[in-house]
């Protein structure tokens, strides 16, 4: 079903699994939450369910990834995601890991498998972003591969924003796409001005945490022309997560920008 004021709609934040492992994917991320989140509306996490959850509100584009918590599980990640990315309606983004040896490489085949990028999780992770070690990976991606980060956690230091603000400063040919509006459930301790021009952020796990004002506010400080909206499914449906955005009361040029325009600029989708 299209969305009849926005025909094309890019959910830029959406994770999948390889189906024998969706279940426990899914449940493993819900615990990670389920202190500081409640009445989450968790799909299976699996290609097909979200085409399906997404085309039931005009979705037809999604950013893709998944995160390795193990180096040994680097490889099989960047695999899978390119398989599933021979489908047009998706963007696959690769994964790393900090103790990864010569993430260089890695990073090279990443390219060669049509990857558009790279998907970090500190806090998953359990690394800070500005660690001198992944200093490797910023360096190969830089100029080639935007990274997306997972950005801010009230319970941990790990991906704290400032320390991506660091980052961009020792990288400032970094793209980066900052998720959960630059700073996961951190948005009143930063200043949003710390990050650099290569840098988006994305509405996901964010809407539902805010007030409409403050996540309007940070939108239009951040500039409408570096925001993507994202789900995060399998954690929301995207029913749920369109909703919340266009409730948000925003212009409908700034809404076509932030659902389909910005990240088709950034990613060359086609329609």
């Amino acid at each position: 079903m299209s969305n009849p004021d926005y025909p094309n709609i890019f959910d830029a934040h959406a994770h999948i699994f390889p189906q024998k492992v969706a279940p426990r994917a899914v449940n493993s991320i819900l615990s990670f939450y389920d202190e500081l989140i409640q009445d989450m509306e968790p799909g299976k996490g699996t290609a097909s369910d979200l085409i399906a959850s997404g085309a039931g509100v005009g979705i037809n584009r999604f950013l893709i990834s998944s995160t390795a918590t193990r180096t040994e599980q680097v490889e099989s990640i960047n695999d899978f995601i390119a398989g599933v990315c021979t489908d047009s309606r998706f963007v696959g983004f690769g994964t790393m890991h900090p103790e990864f040896p010569n993430p260089q490489l890695e990073i090279e085949r990443v390219l060669s498998l049509g990857l558009k990028g790279l998907k970090l999780h500190p806090d998953f992770q359990e690394y800070n972003i500005d660690n001198p070690s992944l200093f490797p990976i910023y360096e190969a991606a830089e100029s080639k591969l935007p990274i997306l980060f997972h950005v801010g956690d009230t319970r941990t230091d790990y991906s704290n924003p400032h320390r991506l603000a660091h980052i961009l400063k020792i990288f400032p040919n970094l793209v980066v796409i900052a998720a959960h509006l630059g700073g996961w459930s951190m948005w009143d301790d930063f200043d949003h001005s710390l990050f650099k021009r290569n840098v988006y952020i994305d509405t996901s796990s964010s809407l539902m945490l805010t007030e409409k004002e403050t996540a309007v506010e940070i939108i239009r400080s951040h500039g409408v022309d570096k925001v993507l909206f994202g789900t995060d499914y399998p954690m929301w449906s995207p029913e749920a997560e369109l909703e919340r955005f266009l409730s948000l009361g925003l212009t409908k040029e700034e809404n076509q920008k932030i659902l389909w325009e910005n990240g088709r600029k950034l990613f060359g989708l086609q329609l």
